[in-house]
């Protein structure tokens, strides 16, 4: 690895957190409140907290999930609207950010490139490197990755043959230039997932027209934009004491659809195509553009708030086409069938790139970690690595449920070592004849397929198993013992001093 000159002096912390997204953002907020004498810093690439919220910027942008569950189990989602958009999202991370008092332990512009674990100090030394190029170290006692799934430098699109040819803009969602102006032009969007459904209606009311064109279908579930029953009980009982009411119900609800198709997958299928029927005009295609060749579930269901594809749809505003591209010309896209495509911008809302942990290096006493060689301990830890945590969110519910569940169970693991004078833990080795599986293997979607095989695997039994079900994850992270025979833990070091120490020597850097 090329390394530039780089600063000499460290900051030294007792956990070091990467990312401000919202998994950042739950680690820091329950180590300020749970455990106040632990000394802590975020390190962020961007300039900016919020992670995906302050990054996409595509007209639209909203949750996919309801918001009393992915806003933080100790912040109440007090907005009326349940399915909320992308600004109100950041503002109350913003705001959580502010109330906690995180602003003086965010470090912005800093992109950690590597991390090393000493086993003879029991310490990471981290290298991150800031936008002048100029490199800072940090040291710090354990490693907190909230670093998401997916690379933030750019977004998937495949080779479209002749889209050098195409004289228009060629947009990718999660690039979004501000300056972009559709006003009163033909605008095709590529693809039939979360992105490409919000886009549509956004899009529509002031464009020409806009096409949604997609290869196959996925499914589209229309949701009030507004829960009815948790506004009630808001009003009667107040936010702090309505949230644990919403959040169980919200959850019970996510949970039992889920599963409901998953165990009756033909059943939901003819429900959820039901339901676009019933939106739709009666002579639109549905068997063709929203009827899917997976079962229900196989992929992720696309969330519409109060229906507003299907009604933009229906006005004429918008139309889907579904077809394969066989090339870009100057002024639009040729399809197999055929038919030509007339554009003025063309968006590839294409789907992801994933990012296994950040892609930071991360060495153990000079070995390089082998993160597909690596099995992950509830979800949270990787096997053979020491006083390392992470956090992958579900794909069923919301990110966030699972965030707060591994703050929750780290803090309780900060508790049990300091109560009983250790230093390191580290997940033994999983049974080397336990089968092993795709950390993510639920999902058939494409960013899937193309990413997963980078990301450490999971087992089939213990905890080395990571069911995406948050039920039995509340049962082993939050009620569950933290002492696990799994688990190998070692004392402090005599001749090494602790991390308190190292930063009282450092300056107190924080």
């Amino acid at each position: 690895m090329t390394r530039r000159s780089r600063n000499t002096s460290a900051t030294a912390v007792d956990v070091l957190i990467i990312g401000a997204g919202v998994s950042g953002i739950s680690a820091a907020c329950h180590l300020a409140t749970r455990r106040p004498g632990t000394t802590f810093a975020i390190l962020e690439a961007r300039d900016s907290v919020g992670g995906t919220w302050s990054l996409f910027r595509y007209p639209g942008i909203r949750s996919d999930s309801d918001m009393p569950t992915y806003g933080f189990g100790f912040k109440p989602w007090t907005h009326r609207q349940s399915i909320a958009d992308g600004h109100l999202i950041l503002d109350y991370l913003r705001d959580t950010v502010t109330e906690n008092g995180l602003s003086e332990h965010i470090r912005l512009g800093h992109r950690v490139i590597e991390a090393r674990f000493d086993s003879a100090t029991g310490r990471w030394t981290v290298l991150a490197e800031q936008g002048d190029g100029r490199q800072v170290r940090f040291v710090a006692r354990f490693l907190f990755l909230g670093t998401g799934i997916y690379d933030h430098r750019a977004g998937y699109t495949p080779d479209f043959a002749g889209a050098e040819d195409f004289e228009g803009p060629i947009v990718h969602p999660q690039h979004w230039p501000q300056q972009l102006d559709c006003t009163g032009k033909r605008v095709v969007v590529i693809g039939s997932g979360a992105t490409a459904v919000t886009l549509i209606p956004a899009l529509a009311g002031r464009t020409a027209h806009v096409t949604m064109l997609q290869r196959s279908p996925s499914y589209v579930f229309s949701m009030p934009a507004e829960d009815v029953i948790a506004n009630v009980l808001n009003r009667l009982f107040g936010h702090e004491r309505a949230a644990t009411l919403i959040r169980r119900k919200n959850i019970a609800m996510t949970r039992g659809i889920h599963k409901a198709c998953k165990r009756a997958p033909r059943t939901a299928r003819r429900l959820l195509i039901g339901l676009v029927r019933r939106q739709l005009p009666a002579h639109f295609d549905v068997d063709t553009h929203f009827t899917p060749r997976y079962n229900p579930w196989d992929q992720r269901l696309c969330m519409v708030p109060d229906g507003d594809l299907f009604k933009t749809i229906a006005s004429g505003r918008a139309s889907v086409v579904t077809d394969r591209i066989t090339r870009f010309t100057r002024t639009g896209i040729d399809l197999e069938s055929g038919q030509h495509l007339d554009a003025d911008v063309i968006v590839t809302a294409t789907g992801f790139t994933m990012s296994p942990l950040g892609r930071i290096h991360l060495e153990v006493d000079g070995r390089t970690v082998d993160l597909p060689a690596a099995t992950v301990y509830k979800s949270m830890m990787l096997s053979e690595v020491p006083n390392l945590a992470f956090v992958i969110g579900y794909t069923n519910i919301s990110w966030t449920l699972k965030a707060d569940l591994v703050s929750e169970h780290f803090c309780r693991l900060l508790d049990h070592m300091d109560a009983n004078g250790f230093h390191t833990v580290t997940p033994s080795a999983a049974d080397p004849d336990m089968p092993r599986v795709p950390l993510v293997d639920d999902l058939s979607s494409g960013y899937v397929r193309r990413g997963i095989d980078a990301f450490p695997r999971a087992g089939t039994s213990g905890p080395w198993s990571a069911a995406m079900a948050y039920e039995l994850d509340a049962e082993r992270l939050r009620e569950g013992p933290v002492q696990d025979a799994a688990l190998r833990f070692t004392p402090a070091n005599p001749s090494a001093s602790g991390t308190s120490e190292l930063a009282m020597a450092t300056g107190g850097r924080r």
